[in-house]
């Protein structure tokens, strides 16, 4: 299997008035090619923290980060936003749709960051990724126009427009009613069939349960690695990770 990240005794601290605090400890993931993971544990564990990591976000305290086989782990700013706006797709649990851009723009922004491409490359990849979320009867729509399903529809198109190496999902679906939430899970579902690579944090674990892989972390650390095995609904948990 093709292996995307791959981070090595990865340890997070921040220091706030002159008070150290470690986020996270000593991690060690891999993630291959077409694996959808979730990520859970209780708020403050460093589900977080890790997410902002994998997204080139912020950068490790100690520890290395390879992705697509670079090492990305001291990169500086301006580095990690290049790389971030070619291999890496947002979802976030907010949407952070621009309110005033409509849904065409809106995910073609990204494309934006890539003067290489014409009008008519960017214009059909765009109308490609509105009709794989069913958005593309929206395009001139603004977000406050949308349900909030819709809205998360689109920023999983933008998300898509760059063909990332992975998606990042951050609580995807932390602001939608159930029957919303469903359809957004099960767009995750239909690009995980077709091959995208997907980390999404959740607190939820009927939506934890819809990933192949379920990362759980306790006090910044990683304690449980299971693979799902869907039809009969059980784990086989294929790492324990002693605590300290």
């Amino acid at each position: 299997m093709t292996e995307i990240i791959k981070l090595q005794n990865i340890s997070k601290s921040f220091l706030t008035e002159e008070i150290e605090t470690r986020a996270l400890h000593n991690i060690n993931l891999t993630i291959n090619q077409g694996e959808y993971l979730s990520l859970s544990g209780q708020s403050g564990c460093g589900k977080s923290t890790l997410l902002s990591l994998l997204g080139l976000l912020d950068v490790p305290t100690t520890g290395s980060y390879h992705l697509a086989n670079s090492d990305v782990s001291s990169l500086s700013r301006d580095q990690r936003a290049s790389i971030r706006s070619k291999k890496i797709g947002f979802v976030f649990q907010s949407f952070n749709l621009i309110s005033d851009l409509t849904v065409e723009e809106n995910v073609m922004l990204p494309l934006t960051y890539h003067s290489d491409k014409s009008q008519a490359v960017i214009a059909e990849k765009v109308n490609e990724v509105l009709a794989k979320v069913e958005m593309g009867h929206r395009r001139n729509h603004y977000p406050s126009q949308l349900s909030g399903g819709q809205q998360q529809r689109v920023a999983v198109a933008r998300a898509l427009v760059n063909n990332p190496a992975i998606i990042l999902a951050d609580e995807p679906t932390g602001n939608l009613d159930s029957k919303n939430a469903e359809s957004v899970l099960q767009l995750f579902d239909q690009l995980h069939q077709e091959g995208a690579t997907i980390c999404m944090v959740t607190h939820d674990p009927m939506s934890a349960k819809r990933a192949s892989r379920c990362l759980e972390m306790f006090d910044g650390q990683l304690i449980k690695d299971h693979h799902n095995q869907h039809g009969d609904d059980k784990y086989q948990a294929t790492a324990e990770l002693a605590l300290g």
